[in-house]
């Protein structure tokens, strides 16, 4: 069980991720869902066996197949306890006909569709999605009143907001020489945010140096942590093989990320390899030194397990099995960090947002 910093939530150490079964979508004029994600049916049987295995905190966000992962959810929703589950969910990247993702007005109304679409009258965790506020930061400020606002009205318990990160038009749009100060920039929104809960991508491709600086920073004052991207969209599974690469089609984000090339993955399957020598040869291993080098970050995380199948849920919420030994820890993400900084070294960057801020 882990609480989550000063929130008073307290939630079992794995949550599940309903970023997937949002199907395929565009936004901002980019591929942003997942072409494989579950089918309504599948997608709602993988819910209900997270919550029979003991899952309690659900995050998803409105921009996720554009309320089809909210709705999904919905459905788990409705049959159990309320006060039993932990909803979390996200505004900022679906604009639609307003000047910005954070007009306070949008933000209000996209709240009111979110608790439409999940069948509740308040969330538990509101996060700000990125950290594009626009033109001098026009928004940020009016965006953090409404955050305050939804809380004072009970709509929501604590607001969120991602850890360092680029906004996605940007990173994918900005030469890498000519993108600003990502840590710089986290604790300008921090400040002014004031977060509950942040959101941070963290795994075994991140070296432990860019990954201590945010949770120390975290736990000093006193805020949750969602881990997201624990197995890497599966990459640390083993389900992707360099020697039969898959074919992303339109809609799905994959088909713009460079880990997901046969190059990169040729990378990352001899890294694996050395990695199943140091902790067994199946998909459990893999998937339990994942989980366990996340859940170690910090006692006040939860890690997030993102699934398109009942039995993907099955696997991660039941891999754990017992604590690894602390250099077996640290000897798998070494055997990772070798395999990021081999891909720096290339160009094929994997995207980390986990450097920490000083």
């Amino acid at each position: 069980m882990r609480a989550l910093g000063r929130t008073g939530i307290t939630v079992p150490a794995l949550g599940i991720g309903c970023w997937a079964i949002g199907g395929p979508d565009h936004n901002l004029g980019m591929s942003m869902g997942w072409a494989s994600g579950a089918d309504s049916a599948t997608a709602i049987a993988g819910l209900e066996t997270a919550w029979e295995l003991g899952a309690r905190l659900f995050d998803t966000a409105d921009v996720y197949g554009h309320g089809r992962s909210e709705r999904r959810l919905a459905h788990l929703v409705a049959h159990v306890p309320r006060e039993q589950i932990v909803l979390s969910s996200k505004v900022g990247y679906f604009t639609g006909t307003a000047r910005h993702g954070y007009d306070p007005a949008h933000m209000r109304r996209q709240l009111g569709q979110t608790l439409d679409n999940l069948g509740t009258d308040h969330l538990d965790i509101y996060a700000l999605h990125h950290s594009d506020f626009g033109a001098d930061d026009r928004y940020l400020q009016p965006a953090v009143e409404a955050m305050r606002a939804f809380q004072a009205e009970g709509l929501i318990k604590a607001v969120g907001m991602r850890g360092p990160h680029r906004f996605a038009p940007d990173r994918l749009a900005t030469a890498p020489d000519r993108r600003g100060d990502k840590i710089a920039r986290f604790r300008a929104v921090f400040d002014a945010v004031e977060p509950d809960v942040l959101a941070v991508r963290d795994n075994l491709l991140t070296p432990t140096a860019r990954s201590e600086g945010i949770f120390a920073f975290a736990r000093e004052r006193r805020c949750g942590v969602l881990i997201n991207k624990a197995l890497g969209q599966g990459l640390l599974t083993g389900m992707y093989d360099p020697a039969r690469p898959r074919r992303f089609p339109d809609g799905d984000h994959r088909s713009r990320k460079r880990w997901f090339t046969p190059d990169a993955l040729t990378v990352l399957q001899e890294g694996l390899e050395e990695l199943r020598s140091l902790v067994g040869s199946g998909s459990a291993d893999l998937i339990s030194i994942a989980l366990w080098s996340c859940l170690d970050r910090s006692p006040d995380a939860v890690v997030l397990t993102g699934f398109t199948t009942p039995g993907q849920v099955r696997v991660n919420l039941t891999s754990l099995r017992d604590h690894p030994r602390p250099q077996i820890l640290e000897r798998a993400r070494t055997i990772m960090a070798a395999v990021q900084a081999r891909l720096d070294d290339t160009g094929e960057v994997f995207l980390d947002e986990t450097t920490a801020p000083s």
